[in-house]
């Protein structure tokens, strides 16, 4: 018998399977793969998350592994050199915002010490639990999403609206949204 997933997984694409069944909504910690999480996520708007996930391996050949130091030194130059890309999606707006943002992350860094400390602040280091069963259940932003959204942007970030931090709290593990059947639901585990 084969595992029961979430409702919106496209179950034909191996990738996106093993994304959802290894890091979707698994606690993350890791600066910077919380760095990486919140570009990719800001990449994603707009398109779909598939169109990421294939480029992904790329992004972080060329974000330099998603170390925030080194992105928030891109030159003009390399930002130019970004856009000719067809590894990563060429937008300008989102490519000089990754920069931006990086420069962004390290200073909550050094006012929280780590980005991990500031952002899990917001849920006082606990996930949140949600038990959704059908898709139309699963909100695309909620009132937490909007005041991370807007703290964000009050410190410099861009890219980082209500819905895409939505996006990236369920990628991080902050809400736990593996729905009600899915295999992963921590509370259908821990009722196992």
């Amino acid at each position: 018998m084969s595992k029961v997933r979430c409702p919106w997984l496209k179950l034909s694409n191996e990738m996106y399977v093993e994304y959802h069944d290894k890091e979707w909504g698994r606690q993350e910690h890791d600066d910077i793969k919380l760095f990486e999480m919140l570009t990719l996520e800001g990449a994603q708007a707009g398109l779909s998350w598939e169109t990421v996930l294939k480029k992904r391996a790329h992004y972080r050949k060329v974000f330099k592994g998603f170390d925030p130091l080194k992105v928030s030194r891109f030159s003009q130059k390399k930002i130019e050199e970004l856009l000719q890309d067809p590894g990563i999606i060429r937008n300008r707006l989102k490519v000089e915002s990754t920069v931006s943002n990086a420069k962004a992350f390290l200073k909550v860094q050094e006012e929280f010490g780590s980005f991990d400390k500031y952002i899990w602040s917001f849920v006082d280091r606990k996930p949140l639990y949600n038990n959704f069963q059908s898709l139309k259940e699963y909100p695309s932003k909620t009132p937490l999403s909007d005041i991370i959204s807007k703290d964000l942007k009050k410190r410099g970030f861009r890219f980082v609206g209500s819905t895409i931090i939505y996006a990236f709290m369920q990628a991080t593990g902050i809400v736990q949204d593996h729905s009600k059947n899915c295999f992963l639901n921590k509370k259908v585990l821990k009722a196992k």
